[in-house]
């Protein structure tokens, strides 16, 4: 599970879109109070931060519209609540520029 803390454009197509979908796994955690995962650090270090998820599903939203692929799944901006920036890093940024360098894909870093 991992959301990235780059900008979305610097993402392959694979790592943007799984980054999507596990975002989507982390709000659903969070908002409906499911027990699967609740304690990845992952999903901890967006607890009271909704806000912030929301605004990264957003910019994710808007890297997929200007690649032209179809967004059906929008967040509910109701249950954006809390701290509206995410300070708390797993990776620092060089640090997961490595990680998507060693996986020799297509983003670019």
């Amino acid at each position: 599970m991992r959301i990235w803390d780059l900008n979305p454009c610097r993402l392959c197509r694979n790592h943007l879109l799984g980054e999507h979908r596990e975002l989507h796994a982390v709000w659903s955690i969070l908002t409906r109070h499911k027990k699967g995962y609740s304690r990845h650090p992952e999903t901890l270090r967006w607890k009271g931060k909704l806000r912030a998820l929301f605004l990264r599903h957003e910019a994710l939203v808007k890297e997929m519209d200007k690649r032209h692929y179809a967004h059906r799944s929008p967040l509910p901006p109701r249950l954006a609540t809390g701290r509206n920036k995410q300070d708390i890093l797993l990776a620092s940024s060089h640090q997961q520029i490595h990680i998507l360098r060693l996986k020799k894909c297509d983003c670019d870093v």
